[in-house]
């Protein structure tokens, strides 16, 4: 649609279904999730914890560290399961850690669906730093 002389030119058309706005929000959302998420587990995992050895005397002079089964993603997963509040807390740890993580694949699907070409390569750099630097912590 040509303008005429004097009044604004009109925007293109907006992609069908998806725009920038609403992917924003849905990734927004996605953080906002994740850190409530994070915030509800180790919130009952402090108050699971804190009800079995609250009245428990640390002692100081020795060194305790994690148990075994909450060296790994597998045993964090089944502690928390289990109800354990130390898994709990943990695995609240895991969902805070994962959740910026999610948004950067999140945005990579975004980018896809968008076909913004330059997006996806530099996302997918980001994406694969981080489960990199993931992966070596982990493994």
């Amino acid at each position: 649609m040509a303008s005429t002389a004097g009044s604004e030119p009109t925007p293109p058309p907006a992609r069908p279904g998806w725009d920038d706005d609403r992917i924003e929000r849905l990734l927004a959302r996605l953080l906002q999730a994740g850190v409530l998420l994070s915030t509800l587990l180790v919130l009952a995992g402090g108050i699971v914890f804190l009800s079995r050895h609250g009245g428990t005397i640390p002692h100081y002079s020795r060194f305790e560290g994690e148990p075994a089964e909450l060296s790994s993603v597998a045993g964090i997963i089944r502690s928390a399961l289990g109800g354990d509040g130390r898994g709990l807390i943990q695995l609240g740890l895991l969902v805070l850690v994962a959740t910026p993580v999610l948004r950067v694949a999140g945005s990579l699907v975004a980018f896809l669906a968008l076909r913004d070409r330059t997006y996806v390569i530099l996302t997918s750099v980001v994406l694969l730093l981080l489960a990199s630097s993931l992966a070596a912590v982990v493994f």
